[in-house]
C-alpha cells in the first residue's frame, strides 16, 4: 500500500512492504549461437530511475553472471563491490545509451576463466595476468618487485532489440579492478606495498590489451565493441570506495588511447574534506549541529560526497537516532528536511537515510537540481 500525503510543502511516501510495479513486459528471443533458434526472454517495462538501463531477464528467473561469486571473493571492502559494479554500467552509457541498449550480466567469461586470469602466471603458456612469483619461497623485496596488481575482471553484456523481437549482444564492457594496497606475508610478519593511481594506470591498460587480445580470439565470444574501465581500490578498512581512474572503447583488435577519469569519493567528516573540500565541510557540520541542536538522542552523521571533476556530485548521509514512538520519527523526518532544502545547494543531489537501531525509518531524496525534496517514511 502506498499513499501520498502532500501539504506543508513537503512530499511523502509511506511504504508497508510495497514493491515496485511493473508496468509491461516485452517478451523477445535471445540470440545465443549461429545454430541455434534462440531463447526467450523477458524485458520488464520498469526501471527505478529514468535514465538506467533494462535488464533481460530469461523466461524464469533473472540471468546470473557466468562469473558469479568472483566478485565477492576477490574484493575485500564491500563498498568497493558495490562502486565497482554500479559505477562500470554507470561508465557504460558513454558508449552503450540506455535508450538504445539492454543489461545483462555477463555470459561469456566464466569463474574458472576469471580465476585463472587473476592468478599469477606461471610461465610462456600461463594464463595469469599477475607476474609470475613462487609465494611459498619467495623474500619480501621479491613481493613487492612483482606485487599482485589485478584484483578482480567482471564482465557486463550490452544488447540490442531488432526488428523481429529478438535480442542480441551489441557491446561488452570489461572491468578491471587494481590494487592502491597490496598486502602479502613473509616469515609469519603482514607486510604491505602500496601503489599509486599513476603506476595502477600503466598496469591497467597492459592488462586491458591483452584480455582484448584473448576476446577476439575467442570465438565463443562475439566480436563487438569493447568497453574497457580501470578501477582503482580503497583500503581494505576505508570507508568510502575507491574510483574509476580511466576507460577506453574500441571496435577493433587494439584499443587506443584511455581517457582519465577525474572522481573520487570523500567521507564526512573527515581531514581530507576539511582540507580539500572545506565549502561543502562547512556545511555539514552546520547541518550536524542543527540536528545536535535538535533532538538530545542524535549520535551523528556520516556523509559520503561523489565528486566528478572536482564538484560535488551527489552526497549520501546516514543519520542514525534513537526513536520512541512514530511522532518522534515523523517530526524528525520533516525537520530534517527543512534542513535539507534550506541549507544545502541545488546543484547536487542529496540523499539522507534515517535510521534507528534495527531498521531504516525514512528517506529524504532531492534530486541534482531540483528544489524540493521528496520523504519516504516507513510505516
Amino acid at each position: 500500500m502506498k499513499k501520498w500525503l502532500i501539504g506543508m510543502g513537503i512530499v511523502l511516501l509511506f511504504a508497508t512492504g510495497c514493491t515496485p510495479v511493473y508496468e509491461r513486459t516485452d517478451e523477445v528471443t535471445q540470440e545465443t549461437t549461429e545454430e541455434s533458434d534462440g531463447e526467450s526472454a523477458i524485458i520488464p517495462g520498469f526501471t527505478k530511475d529514468e535514465g538506467e538501463y533494462r535488464v533481460v531477464l530469461n523466461e524464469n528467473s533473472p540471468k546470473t553472471s557466468a562469473s558469479r561469486g568472483v566478485t565477492t571473493n576477490q574484493m575485500n571492502n564491500r563498498v568497493d563491490i558495490s562502486e565497482f559494479e554500479n559505477g562500470l554500467k554507470r561508465h557504460s552509457k558513454e558508449y552503450f545509451p540506455t535508450d538504445e541498449y539492454f543489461f545483462q550480466l555477463g555470459q561469456y567469461l566464466d569463474s574458472e576463466t576469471l580465476y585463472e586470469w587473476l592468478g599469477r602466471s606461471t610461465g610462456e603458456d600461463g594464463k595469469g595476468l599477475n607476474p609470475e612469483l613462487d609465494e611459498e619461497s619467495a623474500t619480501e623485496k621479491e613481493f613487492r618487485n612483482s606485487p599482485r596488481y589485478i584484483s578482480n575482471i567482471v564482465e557486463q553484456n550490452y544488447l540490442v532489440r531488432n526488428d523481429d523481437d529478438s535480442v542480441e549482444i551489441k557491446g561488452i564492457t570489461i572491468g578491471i579492478a587494481l590494487r592502491s594496497e597490496y598486502n602479502f606475508t613473509v616469515d609469519g610478519k603482514e607486510k604491505t606495498e602500496n601503489h599509486t593511481t599513476k603506476e595502477l594506470k600503466k598496469k591497467g591498460k597492459q592488462y586491458a590489451s591483452t584480455i582484448l587480445k584473448r576476446l577476439r580470439k575467442s570465438e565463443d565470444i562475439p566480436d563487438v565493441p569493447v568497453t574497457f574501465a580501470l578501477y582503482e581500490e580503497e583500503t581494505n578498512a576505508s570507508s568510502v570506495s575507491g574510483n574509476f581512474i580511466a576507460k577506453a572503447y574500441t571496435e577493433d583488435d587494439t584499443i587506443g588511447k584511455f581517457k582519465s577519469i577525474d572522481e573520487n569519493y570523500v567521507l564526512f567528516p573527515s581531514t581530507e574534506a576539511t582540507e580539500n573540500h572545506f565549502d561543502d565541510s562547512q556545511i555539514f557540520s552546520e547541518f550536524r549541529t542543527s540536528i545536535s541542536d535538535y533532538f538530545p538522542d542524535f549520535v551523528g552523521v556520516i556523509g559520503k560526497g561523489f565528486y566528478v571533476n572536482g564538484e560535488l556530485n551527489k552526497v549520501k548521509m546516514d543519520i542514525p537516532v534513537e526513536f520512541n514512538s512514530q511522532a518522534e520519527i515523523d517530526g524528525f523526518t520533516q525537520y530534517v528536511h527543512s534542513l535539507v532544502k534550506e541549507m544545502f545547494p541545488q546543484h547536487y543531489g542529496i540523499e539522507v537515510r534515517i535510521n534507528s537501531l534495527n531498521r531504516q525509518e525514512s528517506l529524504i531524496v532531492r534530486e541534482k537540481g531540483e528544489e524540493t525534496p521528496y520523504v519516504y517514511i516507513y510505516d
